[in-house]
């Protein structure tokens, strides 16, 4: 299934993409695309339902894929490549930070330049989203955990991130640096995560071009290990890393300044499409 909020911010109605492409509106089901509705039980609820009997809903904004995240949880420098571009060493264990959820936007919503921002740059990741929560998780059964996948553009300002006390999450979650969706597609649909094409361009220039096949740390092991650290509830969000191409990797580097538009997609999980602007 592919299930999405469609409305303006805060307004947001759940909805199911159905097969021809329309909208069908899942209100009188479940109240969002959030916590309990994203258990096993409750999807396979949404699944049986006759999605052509479901009113039609009209096209308008996209919000965010999952509403009401309790995290928004990050794996840094997961792809050997991007490291290698960022001058890094590949991690022995999967680096965590967090990206505050008031970060979180729709896919198409404007991403905003924070004030004094010198080096915006942009980052395409596979998003996880928790369906049934958990603490220690053991790897073999982390994939039960798993409701879905999205796309998540991982906006990221460098100076804040790596020239101001070093501590990443001052970068990651300004305002409107964490687009989200178009839809969480749910895990049955996604017949091997660690396949996936994944690419970003700005302005019709195409800087990430890469797969989930480089990853260092899958998704298995990146559920199971993040549980052991923080427990983890339905509708967390796990954004996995991202291949090389970003701005900061650039010969001479390449950051946002505000104009731009940023598009970006993942196989089998749709586009996001961003203007740039100002704070």
């Amino acid at each position: 299934m592919k299930l999405l909020r469609v409305g303006n911010p805060g307004q947001e109605k759940p909805a199911l993409l159905d097969g021809d492409g329309k909208l069908r509106d899942l209100s009188a089901h479940v109240d969002d695309i959030a916590g309990d509705a994203l258990l096993p039980d409750s999807l396979s609820k949404i699944a049986a339902l006759d999605a052509a009997s479901l009113p039609e809903l009209a096209e308008g904004r996209i919000g965010p894929c999952v509403g009401r995240v309790g995290k928004f949880i990050c794996i840094g420098l997961n792809y050997s490549d991007h490291a290698a571009e960022t001058g890094a060493e590949v991690p022995s264990e999967p680096v965590i930070f967090m990206k505050a959820t008031s970060a979180i936007t729709g896919p198409n919503d404007e991403v905003k330049i924070p004030r004094g921002s010198k080096k915006t740059d942009w980052e395409v990741e596979l998003g996880i989203i928790i369906g049934k929560g958990g603490s220690y998780i053991e790897e073999a059964d982390a994939m039960e955990h798993v409701a879905g996948y999205c796309v998540v553009n991982d906006v990221s300002e460098r100076e804040f991130q790596l020239e101001r006390g070093a501590t990443w999450d001052k970068g990651k979650g300004c305002d409107t640096f964490g687009p989200i969706g178009p839809w969480l597609v749910t895990r049955d649909e996604v017949a091997d995560p660690q396949k996936l094409k994944m690419w970003l361009e700005v302005d019709g220039k195409r800087y990430q071009d890469g797969s989930t096949e480089t990853m260092v740390f899958g998704v298995a092991h990146l559920v199971s290990y993040v549980s052991h650290f923080m427990s983890l509830q339905p509708g967390d969000v796990i954004s996995t890393g991202t291949p090389p191409g970003v701005g900061m990797g650039q010969k001479p580097q390449v950051y946002l300044k505000g104009g731009e538009t940023m598009e970006l997609s993942i196989e089998g999980l749709g586009t996001q499409r961003q203007t740039v602007g100002k704070a």
